[in-house]
This record gives structure tokens, C-alpha cells and sequence, in this order.
């Protein structure tokens, strides 16, 4: 049985969606790959922002929360979550987030962790314009 017998059986709609949806695929990567870094780190507790500080500095900051204390690295440009006292220990596997609009979340504690803000063009003098 050869890898690529499937083939024979596909229509041609079948192969044009299967180009479609490889060329989707390999454009939202590009899109992923080109996220411009973030400037800032925004830390919310209980949809309270606690706690806003450049990524470009290296820190450890305690972060209390309903279940207790959780402890967030930023170190390298880069915000991770390095204990919490939560069941599952998802926040703690879900890694760096250093690109603008990255996450973290302990949902348990109901801490979340954003990265903001684009590193270029960060002193704009104007946020919005309205005509």
C-alpha cells in the first residue's frame, strides 16, 4: 500500500480545497511569525489592572490572588508565570509571552497576564484620531 494512494480517490474540488486550505495554513504562520514584541506587561486580578511594567526590565513580582500568591518572571523580554498555587499548573506550561497581545492566565486565581504595546512608535503623540 503506497502512503499517497488516498490521492486517486479525491476529486478536483477536493484538491483545490486542499490547496486552499494549505496556502490559509501557511499565511496564518507567516502572520504568527511577523507579531511585532511588546513594550509592556499588564497584570489583572479580578478584572483590576495590579501591576504595569516595561518587559525590558528584568523582575519577579508576587501576585496574590484568591487562592493565594503567584509568582510572575520577566526576565528576557519575556513574562512567564513561575509558581501558582492552582491545581493544574496550566499558566506554568502555557510558556513566554514577549509578542504583543500574548496571554497568560491562572484562571483559578483569576490572575491575567498581557503583553501590550509595540516597542516601535511607542512615543506616538497621538493614540487615536477622529474626523
Amino acid at each position: 500500500m503506497k502512503i499517497f494512494s488516498w490521492t486517486k480517490h479525491l476529486t478536483s474540488f477536493d484538491r483545490r480545497l486542499l490547496v486552499i486550505v494549505a496556502v490559509l495554513v501557511a499565511l496564518s504562520f507567516s502572520i504568527l511569525l511577523r507579531q511585532s514584541s511588546g513594550a509592556r506587561v499588564v497584570v489583572s486580578i479580578d478584572d483590576r489592572t495590579v501591576f504595569v511594567a516595561p518587559l525590558a526590565k528584568d523582575q519577579k513580582v508576587e501576585l496574590v490572588g484568591p487562592l493565594g500568591k503567584t509568582v510572575l518572571q520577566v526576565e528576557n523580554g519575556a513574562a512567564r508565570i513561575i509558581s501558582s498555587p492552582c491545581p493544574h499548573k496550566v499558566c506554568m506550561r502555557m510558556g513566554d509571552a514577549r509578542h504583543s497581545g500574548d496571554l497568560l492566565a491562572c484562571v483559578p486565581n483569576k490572575i491575567v497576564v498581557s503583553i501590550e504595546g509595540d516597542s516601535i512608535g511607542e512615543d506616538a503623540e497621538y493614540d487615536f484620531i477622529q474626523r
